[in-house]
């Protein structure tokens, strides 16, 4: 029997399990053949009726050692030396083995699968089944501070490449019942592991079949990270994301909790979206941990970076190479004394610099960390400057450029500033061959390109598009930041019997500091459509309040 004779079209075992221990032994020879980290020892127990023969196999570094030999070596071979059972099988599985994370297998695939995750396999001579004891102590790193998505205010921590970690770090925020945690595996080789996290009662059934079959819409060999089965689900042609990917857990806990599925990967400190748009990766944590005020005035910096990181180079471009006439005769002849020892057009001036400048920002990232950022800035200074005193180019192409690449930064979601640094490109060509009407008609074309695209059924552009009956609930979340007080439903895509979220709840205490007053009586300040929800005992207090006390 060769190796190829085991294993079927789709890469899974063929075999089943046998019960002769020498026959399944045989198969796991093959299988781990010059395989020098996979142990395997077969054991003998003393039990009444006579011998048993037991035959353990694990992989060394990703098992914890220890254990095996605490839960299953040491009981197994001395607590219950001559014990009597009617069953050994039954008797190992639910009284001798001293763990509570045992199953059972009767999958020769499965079984094979899970000692390559980290689990302990048992065979037994006489049954055509193996037991599963969950060993695993994976090489991994330990929870460490967010430095990709770093924010003034809130948690600190973030996901990592553990499976298991990071489901416990959404489970440690969101300790509701109704969490679900759906896993599976991905890739043929790989076998990834995946789950799909939501709320069941919040999550439209609808979005999570959505997101279940697009996950198993490709058969591939190979998954290392979420962003690979991101691209698969994605549309192939359009730039921009309809996920987004974040390594904060408190960002995905609250996408969860407005209805949203999480997708966590196995080995990938990235946890994907969906469903997404626009306004979503323009957002950060900290919008929701300052005060209304400072939270949309920094959302309005990142709308107002967004557009200057795709526009600004092309309508630079524009104005001083077609439409040079509107601008102001102080700045025209600013302009004209820096590029008076200039050879280069302008568009040549642009586009070198631009592609000098993403020459240093790729350098910068492959580099190590202190020394990346001193490529960076000091290599941005010194090709800068030496570039314009050798005529190269203007001091204004290097404000343009240097604006631009700001702008940029500001952006909070790096997968969605990449994009804007490929769109600039889009803009900057139009723009040189027909001034600003290919300035504006590449905008254009941008701006249809976004009103088209979906994410699961919503659209890319919402709250824009939003219903006018929606629309006054998903611009409170827009641009402009509602109080948190004022933000009373979850986004379209919850459950419509679930769309509610904020209910102020008022007690006696706060009915007789004034809080349950008539309409009639209530401050202006008070949210309009909120009604105060008074319980039975506080009516029963006011009416015996009113009745002076009988």
């Amino acid at each position: 029997m060769d190796l190829e004779d085991l294993y079927d079209d789709n890469n899974k075992l063929k075999v089943p399990l046998r019960r002769s221990l020498a026959e399944n032994k045989k198969v796991l020879g093959i299988l781990f053949e010059n395989c020098g980290d996979v142990v395997q020892k077969s054991f003998a127990m003393e039990r009444a009726e006579g011998m048993v023969y037991m035959h353990v196999v694990y992989i060394d570094g990703l098992t914890n050692n220890g254990m095996i030999e605490e839960t299953i070596l040491k009981p197994l071979s001395y607590e219950w030396r001559g014990n009597s059972a009617k069953d050994v099988w039954d008797s190992i599985l639910y009284q001798e083995v001293q763990t509570a994370d045992i199953k059972e297998e009767t999958s020769f695939d499965k079984t094979v699968g899970s000692i390559l995750k980290g689990d302990t396999a048992i065979f037994i001579d006489g049954y055509a089944r193996s037991m599963i004891v969950s060993s695993k102590k994976l090489p991994l790193r330990g929870i460490s501070e967010n430095d990709t998505e770093a924010g003034m205010r809130g948690p600190k921590d973030s996901f990592n490449e553990g499976f298991r970690q990071s489901t416990a770090l959404i489970r440690r925020r969101i300790k509701d019942a109704k969490l679900r945690v759906e896993q599976d595996t991905i890739g043929e080789r790989t076998r990834t592991d995946y789950a799909l996290v939501y709320l069941a009662d919040v999550a439209s059934e609808e979005l999570v079949k959505r997101v279940r079959e697009d996950m198993h819409r490709y058969d591939i060999d190979a998954i290392y990270d979420s962003g690979m089965a991101q691209h698969l689900m994605e549309n192939w042609y359009s730039p921009f994301p309809t996920f987004q990917s974040t390594t904060r857990p408190d960002k995905v806990a609250a996408g969860i909790t407005e209805g949203r599925v999480a997708i966590v990967f196995d080995n990938s400190p990235e946890v994907i979206l969906a469903p997404c748009n626009l306004n979503m990766l323009l957002q950060t944590s900290d919008d929701y941990y300052n005060r209304w005020a400072v939270g949309t005035f920094a959302r309005i910096i990142r709308y107002i970076a967004a557009f200057l990181a795709v526009s600004l180079p092309g309508l630079y471009i524009a104005i001083t190479v077609y439409h040079s006439d509107i601008l102001p005769t102080k700045l025209l002849y600013a302009i004209a004394s820096a590029r008076s020892m200039v050879t280069f057009p302008v568009i040549v001036e642009v586009l070198l610099m631009e592609f000098l400048f993403e020459l240093l920002r790729e350098a910068g990232i492959r580099l190590p960390g202190p020394l990346g950022n001193t490529i960076g800035i000091v290599g941005g200074l010194i090709v800068g400057q030496s570039a314009v005193e050798a005529g190269i180019v203007s001091t204004m192409v290097v404000i343009v450029v240097a604006l631009t690449a700001i702008a940029s930064f500001a952006i909070p979601n790096e997968e969605f500033a990449s994009v804007f640094r490929l769109l600039k490109f889009f803009v900057i060509i139009p723009s040189a061959i027909w001034g600003l009407y290919g300035y504006i008609l590449a905008l254009l074309v941008i701006a249809v390109h976004l009103s088209g695209l979906m994410s699961f059924g919503i659209p890319y552009m919402y709250p824009i598009v939003a219903g006018s009956g929606k629309r006054a609930y998903a611009n409170q979340d827009f641009v402009l930041r509602a109080p948190i007080s004022w933000m009373r439903k979850r986004p379209i895509f919850a459950r419509e019997e679930e769309r509610m979220r904020l209910k102020p709840h008022v007690t006696k205490s706060h009915a007789t500091n004034g809080f349950s007053r008539p309409a009639a009586e209530q401050s202006e300040g008070a949210i309009p459509g909120l009604k105060p929800h008074v319980t039975k005992s506080t009516e029963k207090e006011e009416k015996n309040h009113e009745s002076g006390g009988r």
